[in-house]
């Protein structure tokens, strides 16, 4: 008996590897019969002493695990002149739950409730399902979060709750859009992204852009120099006040960064531009980009060197751009301020592997040195069609034809957005 004991001891070791677990899968019940045997006394005078040292290792016997259903949010919006807040915001959502599913407002509640949004829907759904925090988007949305349209989100959806922003969100007649969804307790809030809002964005591009005609917007100033000397101190307050109020931290770069490097081997693309005003072009053209290879590097342009190219500062600063550029899923890393040049220095360095470019391109560069000389001399340039043929000239373009129509919804909204300024106080979150 205290061979058998001894021997017993030596060996617990199966138990707890993996061994044990297969010969459990595999031969379960000839495994259970045999220890009713032995703790009952079937072979002689073993089982009334081995039963009690034994039972004790019953409890570390793999047990099943049960699954259980992800918690499932739901948040909606506009999306209209998709930012770097609105990435933000769903980033956040997305850590309330394990899966995100996104509502995307139609073209009518927007004109009914806000006014005419800028984008389309198909241009809106590219954005949204282009960010990397999102699994799922429902296509038409409405506004407001009506008791119909809530239980859909509760049985079809199978939704736990209902995201939303610490900035109130009313409707005409100044009640909450989210009134159910508080009631019943399945609403959770997040912070709002400070320094940026479409509405803010509309004001900075009717400012820059002066002229109603996309070939003269090529040559007109940026906000930052907008004002002629002669136009008095209303006209410079104005400026300032459509400038960025972005505060750009490092750590806001580190929740938007996939943080990891290429493996050993792997086709490294690169692309860049300045994805000034982020859009549905820069979203497929990416996408296009990330099929080339195994990682894609994208190169973000500094505002001066914009600047100097195309004759005006970008609508968005630097950080505000890098920052819509890592919300894409496409996009597994960045360079902050790239060279207009890509050197056979910079290939080594990030061990490039193919360099691409769109056939759609913003601004002129006769007469400019190629910026892509080098890698076309080595053999690993290559032009890829634009899916869309969208730019930002042309998405300011319909804000311009249409200012007057936008000056009206953003006197409306600012007017809420001054509201909630005023009234904001601290509130914790990322």
């Amino acid at each position: 008996m205290m061979m058998g004991l001894l021997a017993f001891e030596s060996n617990q070791g199966l138990w707890n590897s993996g061994y044990y677990s297969q010969l459990f899968g595999i031969g379960g019940v000839m495994v259970t019969v045999a220890i009713l045997w032995l703790s009952t006394g079937y072979f002689g005078g073993i089982g009334a002493p081995f039963a009690p040292y034994f039972w004790p290792y019953l409890g570390q016997l793999p047990k099943k695990k049960e699954r259980k259903r992800p918690v499932r949010v739901y948040m909606d919006g506009c999306f209209d002149l998709m930012h770097y807040g609105h990435a933000n915001a769903l980033r956040q959502a997305k850590l309330l739950g394990d899966q995100l599913v996104v509502g995307v407002v139609s073209d009518e509640e927007i004109v009914a409730n806000k006014g005419p949004p800028v984008l389309s829907m198909e241009e809106r759904l590219t954005l949204v399902s282009g960010l990397k925090w999102v699994d799922e988007v429902i296509p038409n949305a409405p506004y407001e979060i009506t008791e119909e349209f809530m239980n859909t989100l509760f049985n079809k959806y199978n939704i736990d709750y209902i995201i939303h922003g610490d900035d109130p969100c009313l409707l005409p007649d100044g009640t909450d859009a989210y009134a159910l969804a508080k009631k019943v307790g399945r609403y959770k809030q997040i912070k709002r992204t400070e320094g940026v809002s479409s509405t803010d964005i509309v004001g900075r591009i009717l400012l820059t852009f002066k002229q109603k005609e996309a070939g003269s917007m090529e040559t007109t100033t940026d906000a930052n120099v907008a004002v002629n000397q002669n136009t008095g101190a209303d006209t410079c307050d104005q400026v300032k006040s459509q400038l960025s109020n972005f505060l750009p931290t490092s750590r806001r770069i580190m929740q938007f960064s996939n943080g990891q490097a290429p493996s050993p081997g792997a086709r490294v693309v690169y692309i860049d531009g300045a994805f000034d005003l982020f859009h549905a072009g820069h979203v497929e053209i990416l996408r296009s980009a990330r099929q080339l290879g195994d990682f894609l590097l994208v190169g973000v342009h500094d505002d001066q060197a914009i600047r100097d190219r195309r004759g005006y500062r970008p609508i968005m600063h630097l950080h505000e751009r890098t920052l819509s550029v890592l919300a894409c899923r496409y996009v597994d890393e960045v360079i902050i301020g790239a060279p207009w040049e890509v050197s056979r220095d910079m290939i080594t360095t990030f061990n490039i592997s193919l360099v691409v470019h769109g056939t759609v391109t913003e601004g002129s560069s006769a007469g400019a040195i190629d910026p892509y000389a080098v890698p076309k001399s080595m053999g690993i340039f290559q032009t890829i069609t634009s899916p869309k043929p969208i730019t930002t000239v042309s998405v300011a373009t319909r804000i311009i034809d249409n200012h007057e129509a936008y000056k009206k919804r953003n006197l409306k909204k600012k007017a809420s957005e001054d509201r909630y300024y005023t009234q904001k106080k601290f509130v914790s979150g990322d």
